[in-house]
This record gives structure tokens, sequence and C-alpha cells, in this order.
């Protein structure tokens, strides 16, 4: 046992003693870790390594600096609605959005380019991002695309994607000896692109499906982890449009058409989960999984308002893939880490910069049919 020091041996500051200087050095270590932590995050000990910081800097220099924007998927617009479950997910998951139950969505359709005032009918990709608000301040957050596979299995290829495909300043437009140089290298995203390529192209964004094109893990209440992807599934048709054919000349007409749309009534997907077998990838979203696979029928998804993006609506969410309710989980896949990071520094750029009113208006800006 130690006896109690004396009064002024308790308080005394200088010189400290033993303990204190230990607790000191501990503190020192400590600090000089996460400094070095942040350092190596932010690339200050091997520059030629891609950050976070380094793919946005990528889009900017791509598609040029837009204040207030997001950095990708620029132009959008505001989506609200619900989402009944069928409690069939349950069995997989123990998130409480799969339980029996209709929950409050909010969400952003875009496309998916990093200019907010480009023409629609100069875009090939589709977007659907979505919040589910759940109980205990819990939240799903997702981003889907309508395509059936990511063109790359890693950010630093999607990186090298962006500069390869970015236009040539000479003639304004991409150089195809460069692109072809960057898909000899990286055989995976030729193939891929030839898979995103041959994809029935719809009218519009209410007929088109959206696939969450990572996988992720659905954890039941026992602990039984199964490997999923999930897609919304249009319950509107349209004849399919090979390589988007038909060229409107509206430059809003996807936005303005899913408003006329929902004049005629809400708007709905069919969530679908599909779960892996042993073998199939996981870590590359470049890869489909083979037909046949078990689906489950999640529930209903049902968008029945749109608006412009303005302060306090999708404008100023971050559709972070890895906000996450308990009952799900991310996969190894390297790209789901990558988008977390790359969305945090969009985000906090243009949350310290002056907005500009988004393209995107309702009712429809004047000259552009509704």
């Amino acid at each position: 046992m130690h006896a109690d020091p004396e009064p002024a041996e308790r308080y005394r500051l200088w010189p400290p003693r033993r303990p204190i200087l230990a607790a000191m050095a501990t503190s020192a270590i400590v600090v000089a870790g996460l400094a070095g932590g942040l350092a190596y995050a932010g690339g200050l000990f091997s520059p030629d390594r891609l950050t976070p910081s380094g793919i946005v800097d990528t889009f900017q220099n791509v598609n040029g600096v837009h204040p207030g924007f997001r950095r990708n998927h620029t132009k959008g617009a505001c989506i609200s609605g619900t989402f009944e479950s069928t409690g069939a997910g349950a069995r997989l998951s123990k998130a409480v959005v799969f339980a029996p139950g209709t929950r409050p969505v909010t969400g952003r359709l875009a496309v998916a380019v990093g200019k907010p005032f480009v023409p629609d009918n100069e875009t090939l990709v589709r977007s659907l991002a979505l919040r589910f608000e759940l109980p205990d301040g819990e939240e799903w957050r997702t981003g889907m695309n309508d395509i059936p596979v990511f063109p790359v299995p890693t950010a630093q290829d999607f990186n090298g994607l962006l500069v390869a495909t970015a236009a040539d300043p000479a003639t304004g437009k991409p150089d195809p000896a460069r692109i072809s140089a960057f898909l000899a290298a990286h055989p995976k995203a030729a193939g891929a692109l030839k898979r995103i390529k041959e994809r029935p192209f719809t009218a519009g964004f209410a007929d088109a499906s959206y696939n969450s094109l990572n996988a992720f893990r659905f954890i039941a209440a026992d602990g039984t982890i199964t490997p999923v992807r999930w897609s919304l599934v249009a319950l509107d048709s349209s004849p399919a449009d090979p390589a988007g054919a038909s060229k409107p000349t509206d430059p809003d007409y996807l936005f303005d058409d899913f408003a006329a749309r929902l004049g005629r009534g809400p708007v709905q997907w069919r969530l679908v989960a599909t779960i892996a077998q042993p073998g199939d990838p996981t870590d590359d979203a470049t890869q489909p999984w083979p037909e046949g696979r078990e689906t489950v029928d999640l529930g209903t998804l049902t968008v029945d308002h749109i608006d412009a993006e303005a302060s306090g609506n999708c404008r100023d969410v971050n559709f972070d893939p890895l906000v996450l309710p308990s009952g799900i989980a991310p996969s190894d896949d390297p790209l789901l880490s990558a988008r977390s990071a790359a969305y945090s520094v969009s985000f906090t750029r243009r949350a310290g910069e002056a907005k500009t009113p988004s393209e995107v208006q309702f009712p429809a800006k004047e000259g552009n049919p509704q």
C-alpha cells in the first residue's frame, strides 16, 4: 500500500512526477500517431498515392469547378415518398427497414456527370439515391445507378478512367488512342463497359431500374451473414431505346418527364435483394453474378413528389454508401470506402461555397415542355 503524499507534494506542478511524465509521453505518442495517420491519409508521405481529395480534384479537372454543387452526379432533383416492406427481408437482416411496415423515404434523381447544366441528352447514366429514416435515429443511405456493373474495380482505376476519357483540349473530344491504351491495360474495364453499353436504355427515370453495383452483407438476428446486392426494379415500362437513339431537344427532359409522370400518379419500384453463392465476387463491382441467383422481394418504393434542389432538402445530404443501419454491413469491395471518403470531400468543399440555383426547376423552365 502506498502512503498518501503530503499536500504540497500532491499538488506540485513542476518538476512533474514520474506518473505524469509517463502520461505526457503516452499522450504525445497518441497525438503523433493521429497526426501521422492524418498525414498518411492526406498523402503527405506518399504523394503519388491516390487520396480522396485527389480523386475529387480529378473530377474538377475534367468537369471544371462549379461552386456549391456536388463534384459528380451534379445535376439532380429531390424526391420523396415511402417504402413499404414485405417483411421477407427480415429472415436475412435484422435491419428495422425490413420489418413489415411503411417508412418515409427521401432521395435524389441525377445524371452521372460533374456538370450542373449539362443537357440530359448528353448523358448516358442515371442514378437514384435514397435516404431511409428509421426509428431511434438510424438511417440507410444508398446510391444506385441504371447500369449492370461498375466500369472499374478500384478507385485508382476509376481515376485513370476519368483521365483517359477526358476531353482533349485541342479537339474538345476524348482521345481515342488514350482510351484504347487505358482499356488495353485494364481488361476488366473493357468488359464492364461492353456490358454497360449493351444494356437496354430506357426512356426516362421512371422506367429505369437501378442497381447497388457494390456488394453488401445482410446480418440476421441470429448472426447469419448473407452477401447481397440490391436493385430497384421499375414497375413502369416503355419500349427499350438501344444506345439512347432518340435525342429529345428539351435539355431537362429527364426531370421534366418525371414530373409530368408524377402528375398522372406515383411511380413505383420493387426493391429486390440478390443473394450471392460461394465463389461469387463481393470485392469486384465489374463482375456480375451468374443468372439464376435467389432473389428476395424486400418491398415497394413509391415516389409521389419531386422538388428542385434547395436548402433543407436533398441538396445538403451526403448519400454516403456506408451510412447503414444495424443489420446491413459493407462487403470487402474497396470501392465502398473510396466512395465514402470521396463523397465526404465533395460534401465538405461544396458546404463552404455559395450556392447557385439548379438547372432543374419545377414547374419547368420557360421554353421547356412539361
